[in-house]
């Protein structure tokens, strides 16, 4: 294989399909009788990745992008509505593949994983926080790492340091770290069943007792700076130089996937949208993986 976006589209759809012929059931449903759908699941997600990573933040655009350039790879492409409907409907599917992706790759079994979350901005004005069909959701935040208040998401991300995504959830702006990871963790027993004794390298905002505690029992190590007043902690040599590559992987997804500018105007909306950058990153990583790319999350062959 070759690193380009057409052998990426193609080795994706390629994965997704068999996928989805060996486990049909993970197909989103629609009855047995009716119209059937003239793009399939996997052309489906594959289109929502290419329009990550080639920056489209409008699907209207993507959509007459996509008829003038990538004819050739997808003979129907269906209307604005449609295309959103199907692709909230595949969100299951989509996850699915994330994690499917992530565990056919060299950096799967990698034995030290980094927790972060980063932003997800919603809206500006005071008439978007009050008549936004997020509102109840998305609340008002603040982000130390750029000293700003923003009013939307966050995007909490547990991954390998070659950036990775193992795990993630989205939860309202002033949603605690340390909470968010613990449920992330009890949502998927099967991830420390095949992870036993992860190291976890973190910011000072997953501290506490409790939560170290907590982390023990399921045979993590917590590797974080100490904060103001603490006496120094083991393993701090270690946090100052990866730091960087925890802001570079939030990084990855706000400037070049566009994260921020996802255009979502309700729940199912911003969700599928936030999943399908996750996805996209984790399909670069799994194809520079396998066409063995010396930096693996690079995406400069698939943005143009």
């Amino acid at each position: 294989m070759t690193k380009d976006l057409n052998t990426l589209a193609t080795a994706l759809y390629v994965k997704i399909d068999d996928h989805l012929i060996a486990f049909p059931d993970l197909a989103p449903h629609r009855p047995r009788t009716g119209i059937q759908p003239l793009i399939s699941d996997a052309e489906l997600v594959t289109l929502a990745v290419l329009s990550a990573l080639l920056g489209f933040t409008s699907e209207r655009r993507w959509l007459r992008h996509a008829r003038t350039h990538l004819s050739g790879m997808f003979p129907y492409l269906p209307g604005q509505s449609g295309y959103n409907k199907r692709l909230r409907a595949a969100s299951a599917l989509v996850l699915h593949i994330i994690r499917v992706l992530g565990r056919d790759t060299s950096l799967w079994n990698d034995d030290v994983w980094v927790a972060d979350s980063t932003p997800v901005e919603c809206g500006r004005s005071r008439q978007t926080a009050t008549r936004s069909a997020l509102a109840g959701w998305a609340e008002y935040g603040y982000c130390s790492s750029h000293s700003r208040f923003f009013w939307g998401l966050r995007l909490h991300l547990l991954c390998t340091p070659g950036g990775l995504p193992v795990a993630f959830a989205l939860t309202g702006a002033k949603a605690d770290e340390r909470t968010t990871l613990l449920a992330i963790l009890d949502a998927d027993p099967d991830l420390m069943t095949r992870h036993p004794g992860q190291t976890i390298l973190a910011d000072m905002q997953y501290y506490g007792r409790d939560f170290e505690t907590a982390l023990a029992g399921q045979g993590l190590t917590l590797l974080r700076k100490a904060r103001k007043g603490e006496p120094p902690r083991a393993g701090t040599a270690l946090i100052k130089p990866l730091r960087q590559t925890i802001e570079s992987i939030n990084q990855t997804f706000k400037a070049q996937l566009d994260l921020e500018r996802h255009g979502g105007r309700t729940i199912p909306g911003v969700a599928i949208r936030v999943i399908v950058r996750v996805l996209a990153l984790t399909a670069v990583i799994w194809h520079n993986d396998h066409t063995g790319q010396t930096v693996k999350r690079s995406l400069i062959a698939y943005d143009h």
